[in-house]
């Protein structure tokens, strides 16, 4: 039986070798990246050799390159996750184990009109855009207009001009609001429970609501201010904690470092106008049962 590559094939025609302009990861023989913008007739180098850029330009993803000092790198485009984690950074990015949560526990869906606040440095953005479609639309709101400036030049870098449409509105998100019937939003931000009551008036009934906050204290705030404010069911909370492994042969073992907490996410979801969501039944603990300090306990 032949071999996948024993054979010639005609490639598809998603299948684009590398060319002048576009990003490219390089990663040596010990797992450290490098990414570059491919120019013709530049030259990158490193302590272990150089190479024309030129080597690669033509070539197709998953090509290796050798440099004058003998080492291998292989050429790929860089995904989504490593380019948010290298990219120039205006505020923390939001990693990208909690915007896939994001995109999958808020159900971003082709065609859906996100609101987002604030944007950062555009690494959820990127994630929002890419689910959307270009049927979609992203208005992100900042505070601050460097941040604006650096999330632009970060999802332009990556994205091109090729993306779903996307508006940046640089002000504080309860004055500038302007939209309307909007299916998802999600709140990355220092307060979110100031801004319950203006998103909850441009949502429509059944969209969801995702907030994203990094301490016990903002978490307990915002999740009490969206029970309380009945617009809104039942909301949920957690974080998520990601762990690697180390895998050789039948050495198969957790690795001694891991993604621990970078925040926590809350989900909960419109309710229709003037309709009240129904009452939490609670399961009493055993010291209301009993009597606070009941010694029958």
């Amino acid at each position: 039986m032949s071999s996948p590559e024993s054979e010639p094939r005609t490639m598809p025609e998603t299948v684009r070798p590398f060319q002048p302009g576009e990003l490219v990861q390089l990663t040596d023989p010990k797992g450290r990246h490098h990414t570059i913008t491919l120019e013709a007739g530049k030259r990158f180098h490193t302590h272990k050799g150089s190479f024309d850029h030129d080597e690669l330009i033509g070539q197709p993803e998953g090509s290796v390159v050798t440099s004058t000092g003998g080492t291998t790198f292989l050429a790929l485009r860089p995904l989504l996750t490593d380019y948010v984690l290298s990219m120039p950074r205006g505020a923390t990015v939001v990693y990208p184990k909690d915007a896939a949560q994001i995109i999958g526990m808020a159900d971003i869906f082709p065609g859906a009109r996100v609101l987002e606040a604030g944007v950062g440095s555009g690494a959820l953005t990127m994630s929002l855009l890419r689910a959307v479609g270009p049927d979609g639309f992203v208005h992100s709101y900042e505070r601050r207009a460097d941040f604006a400036d650096i999330a632009r030049q970060n999802v332009k870098r990556y994205l091109g001009e090729d993306h779903s449409p996307w508006q940046v509105t640089v002000g504080d998100l309860v004055e500038s609001i302007t939209d309307d019937h909007v299916d998802r939003v999600v709140l990355d931000m220092l307060a979110p429970w100031e801004c319950i009551e203006a998103v909850a008036g441009v949502m429509v009934p059944g969209g969801v609501l995702c907030c994203y906050v990094a301490t016990t204290t903002q978490l307990s705030r915002t999740v009490e201010t969206v029970r309380d404010s009945g617009w809104f069911t039942e909301p949920a909370a957690w974080e998520t904690m990601m762990r690697t492994w180390h895998v050789e042969g039948l050495a198969v073992r957790p690795d001694h470092r891991m993604i621990g907490h970078t925040g926590f996410l809350m989900t909960a979801r419109r309710m229709a106008p003037g309709v009240a969501p129904p009452a939490r039944r609670r399961r009493p603990a055993p010291a209301a049962q009993n009597g606070e300090g009941d010694s029958t306990r």
